[in-house]
């Protein structure tokens, strides 16, 4: 560092230090997540459960305007958000998602995202009872499927 203990920090140092922390999060975090994503959907479709997915979930996912193949995204989000963001981009890639698929279903990535890291990370650590994780993960869920819908609606 460029400065005594006792002034206060050059702006140099603290986007340094941030940009530090933001490689870490980025390489640790958020990169893996999305690899996962990308091995997740190949092996899906190379085995053929893409496909059977986008079948069974059609008649659910029809009703947000969205390929029932958009339910893989969800089911990301629910693990973590940066999975999902994969799922996204690798169904855009294929031609299966289109830009308004997306704008539909990013606000419930983010309404519902990471709930399974949540629930061992901090609902545990925090002492929240059990009997009350099922309520707050449907109300999640429950808020993105509305959040779809109305988006479907404006689209």
């Amino acid at each position: 560092m460029t400065h005594s203990s006792s002034s206060k920090p050059m702006i140099t140092d603290i986007f340094v230090e941030g940009a530090k922390k933001g490689w870490h999060i980025a390489t640790t975090s958020t990169v893996p997540n999305v690899v996962m994503a990308f091995v997740i959907i190949k092996a899906l479709q190379i085995t053929g459960l893409l496909g059977l997915m986008g079948e069974v979930f059609s008649p659910v996912m029809a009703v947000f305007g969205l390929p029932g193949e958009a339910a893989a995204v969800l089911m990301g989000a629910w693990m973590s958000m940066g999975g999902a963001v994969g799922v996204v981009i690798t169904l855009f890639d294929q031609g299966i998602l289109t830009g308004t698929h997306i704008a539909i279903l990013v606000p419930a990535i983010y309404l519902m995202g990471s709930q399974v890291q949540y629930i061992g990370r901090v609902m545990g650590p925090i002492g929240t009872e059990g009997r009350y994780i099922p309520i707050m993960v449907g109300i999640s869920i429950l808020n993105a499927f509305g959040a779809m819908w109305v988006m479907n609606l404006l689209l």
